[in-house]
């Protein structure tokens, strides 16, 4: 771990920003935003098709929160290295060489998992299986450190104050194209609590109403209702509410290129008011 401006790193792993001024219960994260592709990945596929899987640029929508009192969390590395937001013993045992050690047992059923198998449909990322103490050095090298770092900011601000939020940050590919004024399958923001259990329902509606109020296109756990990591966050019961946002892709960038489009810069202005808001909301809750 190494100090950066305005927080700390973990290389290759991860990094956090702290609150500007004061701060509030409030915890971001953007698990699929990395793009440091670690030198033992070895993947087959083409480099482009690869770098589709990111959630790219997420990170950079949020990066206002700290000044709002929010903490800012996002991985380094790809979400096809590894996936932080699927669990642990979500593997597909067919990927391995062999067994893996008794205590990490893999689920009988799978569909995208924590190691992924296609970068695209019908493009595989490896032409081999992974032996599993591959496997087993990222689950201990990434995942583990970035659940880690998670916990630890959501329990001390719990802590602290008796309550945290907590905005599990992704985009989503869309099917519609801006540019001709089609939008995607799912509208331009799909919130996900997993039906209501992994936060408060007021903070749902409270998301949903300000982006409406903004102009986008909202649904609530259409297609994305939320996956490992909004389940380990949310216990609302506790005051620890936990919600999964994903914004279309086709709103700020070229899904081909990657290349930041025109939209981006209100986009990243509109989510920096969506935090705002929620520190207003949170303030007024404790």
């Amino acid at each position: 771990m190494r100090r950066i401006e305005g927080g700390f790193e973990i290389p290759g792993v991860l990094w956090h920003r702290q609150p500007e001024g004061g701060a509030l219960p409030l915890v971001l994260d953007s698990p699929h935003s990395g793009s440091l592709y670690p030198e033992d990945f070895f993947y087959c596929c083409p480099f482009p098709a690869l770098r589709r899987a990111e959630d790219a640029y997420v990170d950079e929508l949020f990066a206002a929160a700290p000044i709002h009192g929010a903490s800012l969390i996002g991985a380094l590395f790809p979400r096809s290295y590894i996936d932080p937001n699927r669990a642990a013993d979500d593997l597909d045992p067919g990927l391995l060489t062999k067994p893996l050690p008794p205590w990490l047992v893999p689920r009988q059923v799978t569909r995208v998992g924590l190691v992924r198998r296609h970068a695209q449909p019908g493009i595989p990322i490896y032409d081999r299986k992974l032996r599993p103490d591959e496997v087993l050095a990222r689950i201990e090298g990434y995942h583990t450190p970035y659940h880690r770092v998670l916990d630890q900011s959501c329990d001390e601000l719990h802590h602290e104050f008796g309550a945290v939020w907590h905005l599990n940050c992704h985009s989503m590919p869309s099917r519609g194209n801006r540019r001709e004024g089609v939008k995607g399958e799912h509208g331009d923001f799909v919130l996900g609590d997993r039906d209501g259990t992994t936060c408060d329902a007021g903070f749902t509606e409270f998301v949903a109403r300000f982006l409406r109020g903004l102009g986008y296109d909202v649904r609530v756990n259409e297609g994305y209702k939320g996956v490992e990591i909004v389940r380990r966050q949310g216990r609302p019961a506790q005051n620890r509410h936990s919600l999964q946002i994903e914004v279309d892709r086709s709103l700020y960038m070229d899904q081909k290129t990657l290349e930041r489009l025109p939209g981006f810069d209100r986009l990243s202005a509109d989510l920096g008011r969506l935090v705002e808001a929620i520190a207003r909301y949170i303030r007024a809750e404790l």
